[in-house]
C-alpha cells in the first residue's frame, strides 16, 4: 500500500524556512543527478536554516505566539498523557447525564505515582474539532472534572490539568445548563482540595474556561501558548469595533509566558523545542514530564494544610500593585 508523507503545516513567519528548505532539496537533487558532492554546500545551508529557525522563534511577537498556541498539530491534552503517563485509564461521565468530549479526564501513573489527569481536548482535523466543539466545554465538561478531581482528593491522588481552550462555550444551551455556576464551583472547590494541583497551559488558554481547571499549587506554561482574559479578536471588537486590531490587543492584554512570568501569574515556563512543540512532540512532552515530577515532589514534601494555604496566598497576589506618588 502506497503511503504519503504528511505536508507540514506552514504559519505565515516560517515561509522563508521552507523556501531554504525547498532550496536545499534542490541543490541535493540537481547533485545526485549530475554527480557531484555538494556536501559542503548543504552543511551551510542547513546551519543557516538552523539559525533563521532560532531567530525567528525567539523573537515572535504576541500575535505570532498565539498562531504557534493554535497551530492545528500542537500536541493536545491526549497526546500529552499518552506520551508522559506509564498507564491510563479514561474515565466518561459528569454523573448528570451528560460526557463532554471538550473536556477529557482519568486516571493514570507518572513514574509510578497514581494520578487523576484531565484538560481540554481540542480536535485535530474539521470533524474532530465538531465532535470535541473546538476545545469549548459545557457546563457538564466542567462537572466531569469536578468529580474526576473529587475522586482524586478522596484516593490522596495529585491533580494535574492541562488548559487548551478558547473559552467555555458560550452558547444559550450552555447558559441554560448553567455554565457560570459550573465554573464558579470550581474555582470555590479547587481551593478546598487537600491533594497537590498542577496547572499546565499547554496551548491556548482562554478566559472562564481556562481558569475553571486552572486553580493550583503550581500554574505552568509552555513557552508558546497564550493565558488570557479573552482572545485577542474578542478584545479588539470589544475596545475598537474592529477585530482586525486583534495583533494590538495581543500586546496589551499581555498574554505570552515572559510577560505572565513577570506579573507574578504563572510559576514557572516550560522551553518548547526549535519550531514550537508541533515540531518535535516527544521532546515537549520529555520536558513537561520533568517539570511536573520535580513540581510534585516538592508539593508533597508539605501537608495538606499548607498547600490549601500556599494556594490561597498564590491567587490573592494575582493583580497587587503599589501605587507611586510623584
Amino acid at each position: 500500500m502506497a503511503t504519503t508523507e504528511r505536508k507540514p503545516l506552514l504559519l505565515d513567519f516560517e515561509k522563508p524556512l521552507a523556501e531554504l528548505a525547498t532550496r536545499i532539496d534542490q541543490i541535493r537533487q540537481l547533485a545526485e543527478e549530475n554527480g557531484v558532492d555538494v556536501s559542503g554546500q548543504i552543511r551551510q545551508l542547513e546551519a543557516r536554516a538552523m539559525q533563521l529557525r532560532e531567530e525567528i522563534f525567539t523573537s515572535l511577537s504576541p500575535s505570532q505566539r498565539l498562531q504557534v498556541a493554535r497551530h492545528p498539530r500542537r500536541p493536545s491534552t491526549l497526546d500529552y498523557i499518552q506520551a508522559i503517563s506509564d498507564e491510563w485509564m479514561e474515565l466518561h461521565g459528569d454523573r448528570c447525564g451528560g460526557d463532554d468530549p471538550a473536556l477529557v479526564g482519568g486516571v493514570g501513573r507518572l513514574s509510578g505515582q497514581p494520578v487523576v489527569m484531565l484538560g481540554h481536548q481540542k480536535g485535530r482535523d474539521t470533524k474532530d474539532n465538531i465532535a470535541r466543539n473546538f476545545g469549548m466545554p459545557y457546563p457538564g465538561g466542567y462537572r466531569k472534572a469536578m468529580r474526576l478531581m473529587e475522586h482524586a482528593n478522596k484516593f490522596s491522588m495529585p491533580i494535574l490539568t492541562f488548559i487548551d481552550t478558547p473559552g467555555a462555550w458560550s452558547g444559550v444551551e450552555a447558559e441554560h445548563q448553567g455554565q457560570g455556576e459550573a465554573i464558579a464551583y470550581n474555582l470555590r472547590e479547587m481551593f478546598c482540595l487537600d491533594v497537590p494541583i498542577i496547572c499546565t497551559v499547554i496551548g491556548e488558554g482562554g478566559s472562564g474556561g481556562a481558569l475553571g481547571i486552572g486553580v493550583g499549587d503550581r500554574l505552568l506554561m509552555f513557552e508558546h501558548s497564550v493565558y488570557t482574559v479573552a482572545t485577542p479578536e474578542a478584545c479588539a471588537a470589544i475596545l475598537w469595533k474592529d477585530a482586525g486590531k486583534a495583533p494590538q490587543a495581543a500586546i496589551a492584554l499581555k498574554i505570552i509566558s515572559h510577560d505572565l512570568k513577570k506579573l507574578g501569574i504563572i510559576d514557572q515556563i516550560l522551553p518548547e523545542p526549535t519550531g514550537g512543540a508541533h515540531s518535535d512532540p516527544l521532546k515537549a512532552a520529555t520536558t513537561l514530564k520533568q517539570v511536573l515530577l520535580e513540581n510534585l515532589d516538592e508539593l508533597n514534601r508539605l501537608t495538606a494544610p499548607e498547600r490549601r494555604q500556599m494556594r490561597y496566598e498564590k491567587f490573592r497576589k494575582i493583580g497587587v500593585f503599589t501605587e507611586v506618588a510623584h
